[in-house]
């Protein structure tokens, strides 16, 4: 019942700030625009791509908690249940980590870089810290409460990767047309810096990855030697 309780009011809280930063958020101001957008045109940010994700995620594990399966390591596993592994490890935890950390650590060399200061009166504190506090918090919860079977990390790191680049990529037709890059540190930094400031971002991209399945294997050391057994035999 606690953990049902917990993803409903998750859920919930997800899709209120994203509710909310299109209702009553309004950038446009501070930003070059041709124009009303789509999303207000916030899906350039990997911010937003990651609440959208995390929103998903949430209902998906309500979802397998009302119509799939809450046991630690069923014989089973509903697809539903399957799915939920599957996006917590590849993407809800490696990414909301990733954008959590990166935002706080540009933001406390110079905020500059990442959130000018000029931003302040459009958008709330607190909605700051859902969007790049509160993720990670959420998605450690989880994976605290539930065991998650990853797959390979072959495969994990590679969906995880791919995901990665698809948002690069975006980023770059974005400057394209616009002649403008999405974050003002990539404004300021030359092409060499650039290339060095994404391999960076992918390091530490798998880095994070690989520490979301380690605290995952720590966590629930027991359940994972079991299944390891299972599949020798």
């Amino acid at each position: 019942m606690l953990a049902r309780i917990f993803y409903a009011a998750t859920t919930f809280y997800y899709f209120f700030v994203l509710w909310y930063d299109q209702m009553f958020v309004d950038l446009s101001i501070t930003q070059k625009s041709k124009g009303p957008e789509v999303f207000k045109g916030r899906l350039k940010f990997l911010t937003i791509w990651n609440m959208l994700l995390q929103a998903a995620f949430f209902t998906i594990c309500l979802l397998n908690n009302f119509i799939g399966t809450s046991e630690i390591n069923p014989k089973s596993k509903p697809f539903i249940r399957r799915i939920r592994d599957t996006v917590l490890a590849t993407l809800a935890l490696p990414l909301s980590l990733f954008v959590g950390l990166s935002f706080w650590s540009i933001y406390a060399i110079d905020r500059e870089l990442i959130f000018p200061k000029a931003l302040d009166p459009f958008f709330p504190v607190w909605l700051n810290h859902a969007m790049h506090t509160n993720i990670m918090i959420f998605v450690l919860i989880q994976t605290y409460m539930s065991y998650h079977e990853y797959p390979s990390r072959k495969v994990g790191v590679s969906l995880f990767m791919a995901f990665m680049a698809i948002y690069l990529v975006w980023i770059h037709i974005i400057h394209a047309q616009s002649g403008v890059w999405v974050y003002p540190i990539l404004e300021v930094l030359n092409f060499p810096l650039r290339l060095v400031f994404f391999g960076v971002a992918v390091c530490v991209g798998i880095f994070l990855y690989i520490l979301g399945e380690k605290l995952n294997k720590m966590l629930w050391r027991n359940i994972v030697e079991k299944n390891k057994r299972k599949k020798r035999n």
